[in-house]
């Protein structure tokens, strides 16, 4: 296959990475010298006219010509994409590649001129924790269990589904966690990422009963300074999680409102189904003290009721206020460095209700306002393209773009895994190509800053684990490969590490196996170890582009480029046929042991067909 037109948005493409409003900034398309463009023009649609420009050839070399625009960031969100002429007729080159048709305008390239994310985030190689599993301190032994809870040993099997899953306390705490930070240094992440550790009436916890002190079960408020000490002191981050759309029915929000129809709470759920779309049914008419019949809940979960965002209170005490629980973690003694915000999708949606915009508008202003350099990231559970590139969450779980079509592609066996996102059937298998075009349709509805402040993740505490859909060591390789080599943040989910299996959200949320070092895969360990190494140590892995280059039923190989360096990367779920790639340089193998690549008489490189295999090689 020989390398097409490219640009992406990256830094080699576009030098400014924080545009501001009425800049006018340089773009640059890469074409290969034999591809027959004999000129190019830049189309962009500033306050929704189209206008094109002339490109001109700023330099050429290596076998391509770069071609220069200039693009004006009129709009807050500015979008441009390539006309190329030549031999072979006019082509666009929009987000999603070379087009020979007219395309609407979705697919665009685009400049965002909000304020950026905090820079450290596109270095972050995260750690998900759920702190009832991860790790119990001595204290823990004397905390007696809540009246909810069935206490549980620490070898006690998850039960995956049913009444008891959410009722099986292991007792796992704060302390516990900030004692095997040894773990994480080793394995090589620098951002810790907590699932919620407020007080709640379940293990999870994202059924808060306050927002206003940390779960005395894992060690408080006390325990919290110590862990943000002992992560800082590292030079590390540490995340909460913080849920916007609902609480739990013991929050002393929520009693209050159901004790009293008159009470200032009422506003901040919706009680009476019936009016959905309505805001005012937000407060029913006065039905003397008895409480009424319904109220909004998370999927019809009656310990979830819904926040109304449409209250002016509830935006006051949630974010605003100065002691509010958003403004109040991030601030020292606890520091945190951010929030990822659960189920952000539904959040202040309802009906008629359309408030999701405007929550994460604010929500994003308040933690700049009280910290500078924290990062807000969306939990989005299906099409986030919608809800990004605004002057809300800095990016999202990026569940659709990257973890289902990894997921389908090495899925191993017969088992049927669930599909986490809902899909009748379970995961189902499908080849590269399609694996590649369902990367490519949500990366291109996204601009690039958005794309790369993402979370890449291969499960976590809401999805199977890596190893039960993959089946085997070698693959969850090739997963943890992907991971490490794609653009976005990755993501471990805590015991994946250590090839920890489940077949659900629940029944993954395992014990770590600390005290039975013999069940570690050692193997699994290594890798992830050596492939976050080779992450920090290439800066083309964390802030270059993304070209790919072929993609086979078994094969997928892309480029990712900086003007420090480019790999080329190999991922193969099986073995197959070697594939020549044409003008690409020299390389030397960076990972997985394969020959180095020498172009032969032809100047083609040949990619070895063994498998499954996951490989990069640094090019000259």
């Amino acid at each position: 296959m020989s390398l097409q037109p490219h640009h992406d948005g990256s830094a080699g493409y576009v030098p400014e990475q924080a545009p501001v409003l009425g800049q006018t900034v340089p773009v640059f398309v890469r074409v290969p010298a034999g591809a027959g463009v004999r000129q190019v023009y830049v189309r962009t649609t500033g306050d929704g006219e189209p206008r094109f420009a002339e490109a001109v050839v700023d330099r050429t070399g290596g076998g391509d010509v770069w071609w220069r625009a200039d693009v004006e960031v009129r709009n807050p969100v500015s979008s441009y994409r390539f006309l190329l002429d030549g031999r072979r007729g006019a082509r666009w080159l929009n987000a999603a590649g070379l087009i020979d048709h007219d395309v609407p305008d979705h697919g665009d390239f685009k400049l965002v001129s909000y304020p950026p994310p905090p820079a450290w985030a596109r270095d972050a190689v995260i750690y998900q924790i759920f702190p009832d599993r991860f790790a119990r301190s001595a204290a823990a032994d004397g905390r007696p269990a809540p009246d909810w809870a069935i206490p549980c040993d620490w070898d006690t099997p998850v039960i995956g589904r049913g009444p008891a899953t959410p009722r099986q306390f292991y007792g796992g705490d704060l302390d516990g966690i900030t004692e095997r930070l040894d773990h994480l240094d080793r394995l090589g992440v620098n951002t810790v990422y907590l699932t919620p550790i407020f007080p709640a009436r379940s293990n999870h916890r994202y059924d808060a009963a306050s927002f206003d002190t940390v779960d005395p079960l894992l060690g408080g408020d006390a325990a919290l300074a110590r862990l943000a000490d002992a992560v800082h002191a590292r030079g590390w981050r540490l995340l909460g999680d913080i849920t916007s759309n609902h609480t739990g029915d013991a929050h002393h929000w929520f009693t209050a409102a159901v004790s009293d129809l008159h009470a200032p709470e009422r506003e901040l759920y919706y009680f009476d189904r019936a009016g959905v779309g309505n805001p005012s049914s937000a407060r029913p008419a006065p039905q003397g003290d008895q409480e009424p019949a319904d109220y909004e809940s998370w999927h019809g979960v009656r310990s979830l009721p819904k926040l109304n965002w449409g209250s002016a209170e509830l935006r006051r005490r949630f974010a605003t206020a100065e002691d509010s629980p958003l403004r109040h973690w991030l601030r020292p003694p606890y520091g945190l460095d951010g929030w990822r915000v659960d189920v952000a999708n539904m959040t202040g949606r309802r009906g008629a209700d359309a408030y999701t915009h405007e929550v994460a508008r604010l929500l994003r202003q308040v933690v700049a306002e009280t910290r500078p350099d924290a990062l807000l990231l969306a939990e989005h559970g299906h099409d986030h393209t919608g809800d990004l590139d605004r002057d809300g969450w800095h990016g999202t779980m990026n569940y659709v773009g990257f973890t289902d079509p990894v997921w389908s592609w090495l899925r191993h066996g017969d088992d049927r895994v669930p599909n986490f996102l809902g899909t009748p059937g379970g995961v189902r298998r499908r080849a590269g190509g399609a694996v590649l075009a369902t990367m490519n349709a949500y990366r291109s509805l996204i601009s690039w800053r958005s794309y790369t402040h993402s979370w890449q993740l291969l499960g976590s505490h809401d999805s199977a684990r890596i190893r039960t859909v993959v089946g085997d060591a070698a693959r969850q390789e090739v997963a943890a490969g992907l991971l490490a080599t794609m653009p976005g943040t990755p993501v471990v989910f805590a015991g994946d590490e250590l090839g920890l299996t489940g077949g659900n959200g629940e029944g993954s949320r395992t014990p770590m196996p600390w005290h039975r070092p013999e069940s570690w895969d050692r193997r699994t360990f290594a890798a992830y170890r050596a492939l976050l190494a080779l992450r920090r140590a290439e800066p083309a892995l964390r802030h270059g582009g993304l070209r790919w280059v072929h993609a086979d039923a078994d094969t997928l190989v892309f480029l990712r480029e900086a003007p420090t360096g480019t790999v080329l990367v190999l991922a193969r779920r099986a073995a197959g046929a070697p594939v020549r790639l044409t003008g690409l340089p020299a390389g030397d193998n960076g990972y997985g042991g394969a020959p180095a690549l020498r172009p032969d008489a032809d100047g083609a490189v040949t990619i070895p067909g063994d498998g499954p295999t996951f490989q990069v090689w640094r090019l000259s």
